[in-house]
């Protein structure tokens, strides 16, 4: 267990004359064929953990499946469970945002909702956090059945986002986790609307330490995570965690820079010598295309950030939310 705090600071959690509230919120899109299982999983752990008052909040990211109607029916059958429904597909960090905007518990577990996160870590994770932790974060020990290829890949992306910041970056780590009141409260607190969340974890700081889980390999239904969206999910994280991209175009553009001068006074002390010539065309264009390349590369690396400025200043909502158990109010405003 990896430990990044002072011991010797925590404190103990108590609560005085009542049980702690623990929230889990569970991002869905297009899971019917996972639901009923979750709901058996996660019943049947929290059922062995009567000192804890419980509220599972699913949030319905847009499905185009009956995810919303079997929701629904679980809230009915089991009011610990309830349902927050958004007005379209706004993607997992916004569908998170939203459970993190509505959640009332003492503390918030984070999980996916094909099962992948093991329901059986709760309780060491809540152990934990009675300790005096803030957030405890499931640490992978393996990463399942994963294609070698996106394994590599995605421990490449980590290296190079640890290496162009200077927060703290946790590999074989993801969403599931468990985040005291306080960190929640940070979360909200943050306006961005296009969030890398796993980035502002680490962001924000506070009390951390972590849990081993194995992960589990989905049984129901297909990943929506193909090569196309991880990729975008990567340049996300890239751009909202660390300005490092529009460093690298700067020192690009010097060495190359530096290179050109020298190979023109090359040019120019060899024609003052020998003469000119006609020669060293493939040379010249070979050059052309490798300037052209890096400038369009350092346009597209500044317009991602431009990008980014231009949706933020508009300051529109993250989402709009369509139901929450079968009404609108958000319940922390009851």
């Amino acid at each position: 267990m990896q430990d990044h705090s002072n011991i010797q600071t925590l404190t103990p959690r108590t609560f005085e004359g009542r049980k702690p509230k623990v929230s889990v919120l569970i991002p869905m899109y297009n899971e019917e064929a996972s639901l009923d299982n979750l709901f058996h999983r996660v019943n049947s752990v929290i059922d062995t953990l009567p000192q804890y008052d419980w509220e599972i909040l699913l949030v319905n990211d847009g499905s185009r499946d009956h995810s919303l109607l079997i929701a629904i029916r679980l809230h009915l059958s089991d009011p610990r469970w309830h349902y927050l429904d958004l007005s379209r597909n706004w993607g997992k960090e916004t569908a998170m945002m939203a459970g993190i905007d509505y959640v009332t518990g003492d503390c918030m577990i984070i999980m996916d909702a094909d099962l992948q996160h093991p329901p059986e870590a709760f309780p060491l994770m809540l152990d934990e956090w009675m300790k005096g932790y803030d957030d405890i974060y499931g640490h992978r020990l393996t990463r399942g059945k994963e294609p070698w290829l996106r394994r590599k890949l995605s421990m490449l992306y980590y290296n190079i986002l640890e290496r162009s910041t200077r927060q703290p970056v946790l590999k074989n780590v993801g969403d599931f986790r468990c985040l005291d009141s306080i960190c929640i409260e940070a979360l909200r607190r943050l306006p961005e609307s296009q969030r890398y969340t796993k980035g502002l974890f680490s962001w924000i700081g506070f009390r951390k330490t972590s849990v081993p889980f194995e992960q589990e390999e989905r049984t129901e239904g297909e990943t929506k995570w193909n090569f196309l969206s991880l990729l975008n999910l990567a340049i996300e994280g890239l751009t909202s965690y660390t300005t490092a991209p529009l460093r690298i175009a700067s020192v690009a553009g010097l060495t190359v820079s530096v290179l050109a001068f020298i190979y023109m006074i090359y040019v120019l002390v060899k024609t003052i010598i020998w003469g000119d010539s006609v020669q060293g065309f493939p040379t010249l264009l070979i050059v052309l295309l490798l300037l052209g390349g890096l400038i369009l590369l350092a346009l597209g690396i500044i317009g991602e950030y431009i990008g980014r400025i231009f949706i933020e200043t508009k300051r529109r909502p993250g989402y709009f939310v369509r139901d929450y158990d079968g009404t609108i109010q958000n319940p922390r405003n009851k």
